[in-house]
């Protein structure tokens, strides 16, 4: 049983995929080929923006957004401390400061309160300036956007949306991708649009922004290749891998995303008498990159991996430590908050395998052992 089932994937999508990549190697035109622009486009329209700047990673995608901003020295930067670490590690890398964020149990995403009590504390402070909210569709849930657009017009902060879990997911009618002033994603291969090896994209409304964008990922490039107007990166999506990702995109479009929700579905509706499933609030619609139950503590936890490795079931944990405990931030200006959500997720979190080829016959295996383990009825 594999955690992510890109090999089915790959056998299910082998035709097209391997014309798309033949097409490539015959072109040779691995840097910048017309595959790049054309997936560009693409993506803009499912996503809902004007936009769509690709780039060599989900990384590298934040720190774009920071640099088409200007962020740095003596900005906050608003962060959830439940989340992968570089969430937190563009906004250190750019000079400014990253202010970490206790999440919400049954989304998992940045509580909002938690959020409104941090940027009153580096007010009242005086020595930071509110700047941006990097606001994590973690698992692939959209966080609460209503309100925390209402916190970012009250304080003049720019919202970063870090889509790189969510893509797919919608609420209200809009996509993973068009809440932010800019947002990013990643295709790294197990997110819910993956290619083969790393890639990134950046989503704006904004014509200026989107200019800066294209201009930082290639060197700070002006008018021509060898006229550099700024300080810049290399960060560019290979002609393969946009290729590969057209050809994914389009079984996402069409059956990918639906089957992976029904997959989740049955989780949920097999396993929420047992543990703590997610919350999807009414409205939303989740892009599913990890689907992660919570069990009652960390003993518990642990038990059922090692009980699922045993039978040869794969899971995984995200994330064993909050932004605040890892290393690389000891000693950060925590402003009062306590983290009394996010250190007691990491704890009794627990990601199961997931996939649009998930079999019924793997699945069953996984809530049946699941269901053993935890004393639930049959």
């Amino acid at each position: 049983m594999q955690f992510r089932d890109l090999k089915k994937q790959y056998q299910v999508l082998k035709k097209p995929m391997d014309e798309a990549i033949s097409k490539v190697l015959e072109a040779s035109n691995y840097i910048s080929g017309t595959q790049v622009a054309e997936l560009e486009e693409k993506l803009a329209a499912y996503v809902g923006v004007k936009h769509c700047i690709t780039c060599g990673n989900g990384t590298d995608a934040l720190t774009l957004a920071l640099m088409t901003w200007g962020i740095g020295e003596g900005d906050a930067v608003f962060v959830p401390d439940f989340t992968f670490f570089s969430s937190a590690e563009t906004v250190a890398y750019e000079g400014a400061t990253p202010v970490f964020v206790d999440v919400l149990e049954d989304t998992f995403n940045m509580d909002p309160d938690s959020l409104e009590r941090a940027v009153k504390a580096v007010l009242a402070e005086g020595k930071l300036t509110p700047k941006v909210m990097v606001v994590v569709d973690l698992f692939g849930l959209p966080a609460d956007y209503d309100r925390l657009q209402k916190i970012a017009d009250q304080y003049g902060m720019y919202i970063l949306e870090d889509g790189a879990q969510g893509f797919g997911g919608a609420c209200k009618g809009r996509r993973v991708g068009s809440f932010g002033d800019i947002s990013t994603t990643s295709f790294f291969p197990a997110k819910p649009l993956g290619c083969y090896g790393d890639g990134g994209a950046v989503f704006t409304d904004n014509d200026e922004w989107a200019a800066l964008l294209k201009s930082y990922r290639i060197h700070g490039k002006g008018t021509g290749k060898y006229d550099n107007v700024r300080i810049g990166m290399n960060s560019r999506l290979d002609t393969i891998q946009a290729a590969i990702l057209q050809v994914k995109l389009q079984a996402f479009e069409e059956y990918e995303l639906e089957d992976v929700n029904r997959v989740a579905a049955v989780y949920t509706e097999q396993l929420k008498d047992c543990v703590k499933v997610p919350e999807i609030p009414e409205g939303y619609l989740s892009g599913w990159a990890q689907y992660s139950i919570l069990l009652k503590d960390k003993e518990a936890r642990d038990s059922l991996q090692a009980y699922l490795k045993e039978q040869d079931v794969p899971s995984m944990i995200y994330y064993p430590k909050g932004m605040h405990q890892q290393t690389a931030f000891a000693g950060c200006e925590l402003y009062g908050e306590t983290f009394k959500v996010s250190e007691d997720i990491c704890g009794r979190v627990l990601a199961l395998p997931l996939s649009p080829y998930l079999t019924e016959e793997d699945q069953q295996k996984v809530i049946r052992l699941i269901r053993e383990k935890t004393g639930a009825k049959a």
